[in-house]
């Protein structure tokens, strides 16, 4: 497989640099980071993503997407990763799409995946319930009563969650956690009765809230998929999201490498040009050859998805890629805030942004170590 980018790809990629950069730059998400923004993001600036076709990257025609495939979509991922853009990209249209597409009935795809497409509906999937990702330990309960289900728990770092108009909800309807039989995905209303959503105020930035279920009620017909086999297209899903993340953290990698060096090649100290240290000429370096690195495994791992991969060829794909991504990230922004000096610690240096992000995303469905643990199981080690 080759892996240079396509006519339209590299079109599409000069059109998602161009807009982030002059758009939606890291003073914007600055501001609203100072006035604790209601939304914590643009509706503008989402709007004219969505104008652009950028919401159904990755939805069928058939539903009014562009169907440009995740190949397309990580290409925008890795732009807005560069400026660290607030959006509702990544849970709605890489999550929310992804899930409706795998999981959805029929009915379920043609009525709400051109909503999606078009931007009158944004998702969110609330998955996570503890410290660690591991969606087999889920203990959110769907219990039947009746005709309905009844749901009770809590999610937690629910991306996007105050924002979201539906809801994708992983729950348990049979089995104990640590089970991967017994899960069951429900489509619910964020308004629905019951459901209490409260915003939690990252330290990059990110938009991310806590979910409570008190006694909500939903039917069967709201499932995505099968009542209790949600499991496999679930990690399909995760698998996509863990790709895609990965492309947004290569942007965020790649800008805070960029600063560095620019910094490093201008900043004098004791008459001396810091960039003219050999040691720090090293440094660089290496990190120059672990970017590169990244950027082969984001664009096989989007080649991938685009090839139809899927099941336990795809989770190690998934692993491989969010584990080693996660780990370049953690040290290029650690790199760059420490050959920036003390100033790299302030909160007047943009470089900071990077660090703090690198921690977040770090743990955005699973961290390193859950990935390192993951793949070693999937390859029998």
């Amino acid at each position: 497989m080759a892996l240079v980018l396509n006519e339209e790809q590299r079109l599409l990629q000069d059109s998602a640099s161009d807009f982030f950069t002059n758009q939606m730059p890291i003073s914007d998400l600055r501001i609203l980071r100072d006035e604790k923004n209601g939304d914590g993001f643009s509706r503008t600036h989402w709007q004219e993503m969505v104008e652009m076709g950028w919401a159904g990257t990755n939805i069928s025609e058939q539903y009014g997407g562009l169907d440009f495939g995740y190949s397309g979509l990580g290409l925008i991922m890795e732009q807005a990763g560069r400026t660290l853009a607030a959006s509702p990209l990544f849970a709605s249209c890489a999550l929310g799409a992804s899930a409706l597409s795998l999981m959805g009935s029929d009915s379920q795809k043609s009525e709400l995946l051109p909503q999606l497409a078009s931007g009158e509906m944004l998702l969110a999937l609330a998955i996570e319930e503890g410290a660690s990702h591991g969606p087999e330990q889920t203990q959110t309960t769907a219990k039947a009563v009746g005709d309905q289900l009844i749901i009770n728990g809590q999610k937690t770092f629910v991306l996007d969650g105050h924002i979201a108009d539906q809801l994708i909800v992983v729950t348990r309807t049979a089995g104990s956690p640590g089970d991967e039989s017994g899960l069951t995905a429900f489509l619910l209303s964020a308004k629905a009765d019951g459901v209490s959503i409260t915003r939690t105020f990252m330290a990059d930035g990110r938009n991310a809230s806590t979910v409570h279920f008190d006694n909500v009620e939903v039917s069967a017909g709201s499932a995505l998929g099968s009542i209790g086999g949600a499991m496999a297209a679930l990690q399909d899903v995760l698998s996509i999201g863990q790709i895609l993340i990965s492309a947004e953290i290569f942007g965020s990698l790649q800008q805070s490498f960029e600063r560095t060096v620019d910094y490093i090649k201008q900043r004098e100290q004791f008459d001396t040009i810091l960039g003219s240290k050999q040691a720090l000429q090293h440094r660089a370096a290496q990190m120059f050859t672990q970017i590169e690195l990244c950027k082969s495994l984001v664009l096989s791992a989007l080649s991938d998805l685009d090839n139809g991969l899927s099941g336990e060829a795809l989770a190690k794909v998934a692993s491989i890629t969010k584990a080693k991504l996660s780990a370049v990230f953690l040290h290029i922004s650690s790199e760059g805030v420490q050959m920036h000096g003390g100033i790299g610690m302030t909160d007047d240096e943009e470089i900071g942004f990077f660090l703090k992000r690198a921690r977040t995303a770090e743990h955005i469905l699973g961290d390193v170590r859950y990935h390192e643990n993951r793949c070693a199981d999937l390859m029998g080690l």
